[in-house]
């Protein structure tokens, strides 16, 4: 179950992309972030969910529209993950005031808090 169900994937990729569209500038969030957000889908068991919604949130912004910040969502480990526009990653988002040491950022400093921006983030109605 690598991938997300066909009949799940653009509902999925919706809720992930509004969630992409609310991280403010100068601030970043991980693709597992953005999972733990997203309520599971009914029909979908939890350990599925658990072990694979980080790599669908991964998939959903590696096909998100123009206005989504895709820069801003990043790896666990607070690095802007190897793909070919890797470079093109780092460099719009040290334009929005982040700054890597060794390719790598400070997430306590630099993690959004979905807390402080309204608006309902789940997608259980969804499903």
């Amino acid at each position: 179950m690598r991938y997300i169900p066909d009949e799940f994937q653009q509902q999925f990729y919706r809720q992930v992309w509004s969630c992409a569209r609310q991280v403010p500038i100068a601030k970043v969030a991980t693709y597992g972030h953005i999972a733990q957000m997203l309520e599971r889908p009914l029909a979908l068991k939890e350990q599925d969910y658990k072990e694979f919604s980080a790599r669908w949130v991964g998939d959903a912004m590696a096909a998100c529209p123009n206005d989504v910040p895709w820069q801003r969502i990043i790896n666990a480990q607070g690095k802007v993950s190897k793909r070919v526009d890797a470079q093109k990653q780092k460099v719009l988002l040290e334009q929005e005031g982040i700054v890597f040491i060794d390719d790598k950022l400070n997430m306590s400093q630099y993690q959004w808090d979905e807390n402080s921006t309204a608006g309902d983030l789940t997608q259980a109605s969804l499903f």
